[in-house]
């Protein structure tokens, strides 16, 4: 019987056009590339914070950079936008969590497997030491009202205007 060795950070460096990845247990999940709604809120949630930046410590990123962590099922991140506090990596892939991450839910990420997958997901950020993930569901009906959005904490969802490092395009309401 042959078996197969775990997906290491080397092997995401590896893929072919650069592929976007993540190493869960053990094995390299692709992610497919993004629709247009997702892809522009990503960038405006980006371009808030960047302008965050040299007024508040760390840095922001845009979809795609990787995020190394050492968690027993999951050895990367790829947000579709973070903010840092860690030190800079240069060519290489970011270590540690980031401590705001942004996940925005593309065409199927809907329905009772991708809930659980993103629930885990959610779960891994908090366990590697992000302190706030937003999960942006862009067909809820909370968002069909340009003044909230729904963001997760690890002790509750909360209203993210309390952080001045937070400032998302958007104001934001409380969860339901």
């Amino acid at each position: 019987m042959t078996t197969k060795a775990p997906a290491t950070i080397e092997d995401l460096y590896t893929l072919p056009d650069n592929a976007k990845a993540e190493i869960v247990n053990g094995e390299i999940i692709l992610m497919p590339p993004t629709g247009d709604m997702p892809n522009r809120i990503g960038g405006s949630v980006y371009i808030s914070l960047r302008q965050h930046e040299g007024k508040t410590p760390g840095r922001s990123y845009t979809d795609n950079v990787g995020f190394t962590v050492d968690l027993p099922n999951r050895g990367s991140f790829s947000p579709d936008a973070a903010w840092y506090i860690g030190p800079p990596a240069g060519m290489k892939f970011l270590e540690g969590a980031p401590v705001f991450a942004v996940e925005i839910r593309s065409e199927n990420d809907y329905g009772a497997y991708a809930e659980r997958a993103l629930t885990m997901k959610r779960v891994d950020y908090f366990s590697a030491g992000t302190l706030v993930v937003w999960d942006v569901d862009l067909l809820s009906p909370m968002l069909s009202s340009p003044t909230t959005r729904t963001i997760q904490t690890t002790q509750e969802y909360f209203v993210a205007a309390t952080s001045p490092m937070l400032n998302p395009p958007c104001p934001v309401g409380e969860s339901t």
